[in-house]
């Protein structure tokens, strides 16, 4: 009275596998969107992308290094992580919380599965971070004064910290199932990110085992003088993100599945591979080429010709050539005598042999005609460029030009700012006090400058009067005013103005 059918048993745990899968899937989007709707996390991508748009606006003054803009995309996403730690924590404990553990019990989807649906929503959120990664990124590639090129490596930390934090929130709610325990971890989290600035050493392998690996400096550096490892920094991070989601997929129940297990020893050897790899210090080609950039940079760059000027750059900076003439024109067509057809150099000096966040004093130029400029560009650092181009315009070398304490400074800071959109503004900026008033050092990328308050006064009142009246002046006494020892008092009579009440002291 009974029939058997061969074949069946296989077939009902091929339908019952793919039917547990789907509804992994399902529960994973179910899990997502609820991640995404949780107060903490909406809390965190706001003020992520409400940081984010603010910084990018007016971010390296409009003329970023994308080796630098990308990791700027680094730190913020931390907080994403963070949220998303304690959400998917929750989110896996929700079960225990309502005590509903039994009936899940007797649904299709193990707990392993429901585990690695979490996971799934993790992902979700950290591929949502690298949209925003990204958008941070391209932002900052199409503004026009863009130089340089950036990391894939270095993108990719964000979105991995992000996936590393959510799975340690899931694991650590198979671990501990206590709605303490992530609180606890964040606290961790933080104590050990105020410590980990301490390990700041270039060559130091502990600092890489962390997830962000900040290092800036005021000046940015070629790609090539970097010595970052960041692929084996992303390798190392997937690898550890991967590890831990594996982990808690085995303790929820998974560990009899022999390819979770490889899987898991594949994930774990991956982490070991980019640990190791990126723990190697600053490459000896790094070191010496650091070196070479910073003591014979002519031998690393480009140089283009115009008009009686020179323009010699890195390879990765030839595009900013147009906005230092622009500049040196302005500033050369107030000159007089000889200097407006004299010809000169501008080039392009780093100094990187003591790393990226190094902001070592760059020594003047000593030959006649030659004018440094450095990496970056926009906000103080045009007017600072043009103080340095009338400086050799008036003394004929920036070493000759920074020891200048005589009434020259009055034609030097005059050639350098007349010609400025906002000349005053520009005066306080180049200015290390801010100041319009007073005796002040003025900033340069090599050797400072120094005014008296005399100086100072006379400056000021000259960039306060029509300019092409000033320059008439300038030109038909150029001799005079640029000649050393003149004084002050001598330079303000010259120029229409009264002798100035402000002492003339040098600094």
């Amino acid at each position: 009275m009974s029939t058997l059918t061969a074949g069946t048993p296989a077939a009902t745990v091929t339908a019952g596998t793919r039917t547990s899968w789907a509804a992994v899937l399902t529960l994973a989007r179910f899990e997502t969107r609820l991640l995404l709707l949780r107060a903490p996390v909406l809390v965190a991508f706001a003020v992520y992308l409400g940081a984010t748009v603010w910084k990018t606006r007016t971010s390296w003054d409009g003329f970023p290094a994308l080796q630098d803009a990308d990791r700027a995309t680094q730190g913020a996403p931390l907080l994403v992580g963070l949220a998303v730690l304690l959400c998917a924590n929750q989110a896996v404990l929700r079960s225990r919380r309502y005590d509903t553990d039994r009936h899940l019990a007797v649904l299709v989807v193990q707990p392993w599965r429901r585990t690695a649906a979490h996971l799934l929503s993790v992902a979700a959120v950290a591929l949502l971070t690298g949209v925003c990664v990204a958008g941070q990124f391209t932002w900052e590639a199409l503004k026009p004064g863009a130089v340089g090129q950036g990391s894939p490596g270095e993108l990719l930390v964000g979105p991995l910290c992000v996936l590393l934090f959510g799975a340690a929130g899931v694991l650590l709610a198979r671990l501990a199932p206590s709605a303490f325990a992530a609180p606890l971890l964040i606290v961790l989290c933080l104590f050990f990110a105020l410590l980990a600035p301490m390990a700041s050493d270039e060559d130091s392998a502990a600092r890489w085992l962390s997830p962000v690996v900040e290092e800036s400096g005021p000046h940015p550096l070629p790609s090539e003088l970097l010595g970052r490892p960041a692929a084996w920094h992303a390798l190392y991070l997937a690898g550890l993100a991967l590890s831990v989601a594996l982990t808690a997929v085995l303790l929820s129940g998974a560990g009899r599945l022999r390819s979770l297990r490889a899987a898991c020893a594949g994930a774990v050897l991956l982490t070991l591979v980019g640990a190791v790899a990126q723990s190697q210090g600053v490459p000896r080609e790094t070191t010496e080429a650091r070196t070479r950039y910073s003591v014979t940079p002519e031998k690393e760059q480009r140089c283009a010709e115009r008009d009686a000027t020179t323009y010699c750059a890195f390879p990765e900076w030839g595009a900013r050539t147009d906005d230092w003439d622009r500049v040196l024109d302005g500033v050369r067509s107030l000159a007089g005598g000889a200097a407006q057809d004299r010809p000169l150099v501008v080039r392009q000096r780093v100094e990187a042999r003591y790393g990226l966040a190094g902001d070592a004093a760059i020594d003047p130029a000593t030959r006649p005609g030659e004018i440094t400029v450095g990496t970056s560009w926009g906000g103080n650092r045009a007017p600072e460029f043009a103080v340095a181009v009338a400086g050799v315009l008036v003394a004929g070398t920036e070493a000759k030009a920074g020891g200048m304490c005589d009434g020259r400074m009055v034609t030097v800071m005059w050639l350098a700012l007349a010609d400025r959109p906002d000349p005053m503004a520009d005066l306080r900026r180049v200015r290390l006090d801010d100041s319009d008033a007073g005796s002040a050092v003025v900033l340069s990328r090599t050797n400072p400058l120094s005014m008296t308050a005399a100086q100072t006064e006379v400056v000021r009142e000259l960039l306060l009067r029509p300019k092409d009246g000033t320059a008439a002046k300038v030109r038909a006494h150029w001799a005079e005013l640029t000649a050393p020892k003149v004084t002050t008092d001598r330079v303000a009579r010259l120029l229409g103005l009264d002798e100035p009440e402000a002492r003339d002291e040098c600094l």
